[in-house]
């Protein structure tokens, strides 16, 4: 089983779906499982809908419940990467309960490792075409004419959650919140990626975490 952990912006969701796919195991998101939950139409998907319709968070026990659902279905049997969570030491400490309910061993975490100031450049710089979809960053990738899609001449756009005052928000209750969790985590297998580079080092920098060694020939 695998934790992956990084701040707003460090590539997460890149580095998920890499692992994934390395390793033939599902990648879950704790964010994916209440947007399906809430699609339902049951008493529970309603109610759910209703309270993600206000903005407020919900509540350990409603995702720890979706998430144990989740990990009991046959596709996890052979392992899981968990996308993101958990995001403070209370989920952590459910979860250590729920893995050994389970009889699971104890996770290994891989951290993504960014500095602040690099993220605020990559996410208060990204853009994206509503065409193709293709991301550009104005201080790493730009496009070759600024706000112009190289591919179809599309104007790209920002997200509205990319201005630098939400970014240090995000930031500031990330270290507040989340980063405790890592404490929580450091006795066991813990491995640090420096997460700045480009996508493909940053697979390159997680992969020997995660193959074994190639055995020595004579």
């Amino acid at each position: 089983m695998l934790i992956l952990f990084g701040p707003p912006g460090s590539g997460k969701g890149t580095q998920a779906a890499f692992v994934s796919k390395l390793l033939s195991i599902p990648a879950i998101s704790t964010g994916d499982l209440l947007r399906a939950e809430a699609q339902r139409d049951t008493p529970q998907g309603r109610a759910l809908r209703a309270h993600l319709a206000t903005g407020e968070l919900v509540s350990d026990e409603t995702v720890g419940r979706l998430l144990a659902r989740r990990l009991a279905e046959p596709s996890c049997r052979r392992g899981f990467l968990l996308d993101g969570y958990p995001r403070t030491v209370a989920q952590a400490r459910s979860l250590a309960s729920l893995l050994k309910d389970r009889a699971l061993p104890e996770p290994e975490v891989l951290y993504l490792r960014v500095p602040d100031d690099h993220l605020l450049k990559r996410l208060s710089g990204r853009q994206q075409c509503p065409v193709c979809g293709h991301i550009y960053n104005d201080y790493f990738q730009p496009p070759a004419k600024p706000g112009i899609c190289d591919n179809d001449g599309a104007a790209l756009t920002h997200r509205s959650d990319d201005r630098e005052d939400v970014i240090r928000e995000r930031l500031a209750v990330y270290h507040r919140d989340t980063e405790p969790v890592l404490s929580y985590y450091r006795n066991g297998i813990f491995h640090i990626v420096d997460a700045s580079g480009a996508e493909q080092q940053v697979h390159n920098a997680i992969e020997p975490f995660l193959l074994p060694a190639p055995a020595l020939t004579r």
